[in-house]
């Protein structure tokens, strides 16, 4: 690999950790898995949009419908308190910054988890450079635009940079425009590919 001067992360899967919310709503309440991630794959595109719905107004009829007896509050607080950081990746790229490599976030994600997190993970956002949002930005990975505008913003060329996610598609379209990117599996595998 070679040198690295910035290392854009993903969010969910990657800084931040959880168990499916379908596995959960299985599990705690007997919604079929199949039904949840079905719900999922309709909703979360809408809600990485600029103009988005609220997640509760995407998800009400589902979660009422489906007999759960959840407000809108206690629905967010469900589904987002089954996520946590990732501490040891969390240690890890603080190192990262002090040792001078630009650290960046890049996620799809929504403006209701946005806003737990920094409730939540308070400090999520003090050691990045900085962090796109595509609830922000109106531009969604893996649209090739994603990068290219932290290449822009920060006078970056694709060579120089590694992008960690989880997603193959997002990873398959940070190295087409030149970046380096690999899967996250750990944050010792991660170790050993930066070093």
């Amino acid at each position: 690999m070679s040198d690295i001067s910035a290392v854009i992360f993903d969010l969910n899967g990657v800084l931040v950790q959880s168990e499916y919310l379908s596995k959960r709503l299985e599990r705690d309440y007997g919604v079929a898995n199949d039904e949840v991630i079905l719900t999922l794959k309709e909703t979360m595109p809408k809600l990485r949009d600029t103009n988005a719905p609220s997640a509760w107004e995407l998800w009400k009829s589902y979660i009422v419908g489906g007999g759960i007896d959840f407000s809108e509050q206690d629905f967010l607080d469900y589904w987002f308190s089954g996520e946590g950081l990732n501490t040891e990746l969390v240690e890890y790229v603080k190192e990262l910054k002090e040792n001078g490599v630009k650290v960046f976030i890049l996620s799809n994600n929504f403006k209701e988890r946005f806003e737990y997190y920094q409730k939540e993970f308070s400090d999520l956002l003090d050691f990045v450079e900085k962090a796109y949002f595509s609830f922000q930005t109106g531009i969604v990975k893996p649209d090739l635009q994603a990068w290219k505008q932290i290449l822009d913003e920060f006078n970056l060329k694709p060579e120089e940079c590694l992008y960690i996610d989880d997603s193959n598609k997002n990873i398959n379209a940070a190295q087409s425009f030149g970046i380096q990117a690999v899967t996250y599996s750990s944050v010792e595998n991660l170790k050993r590919i930066i070093n």
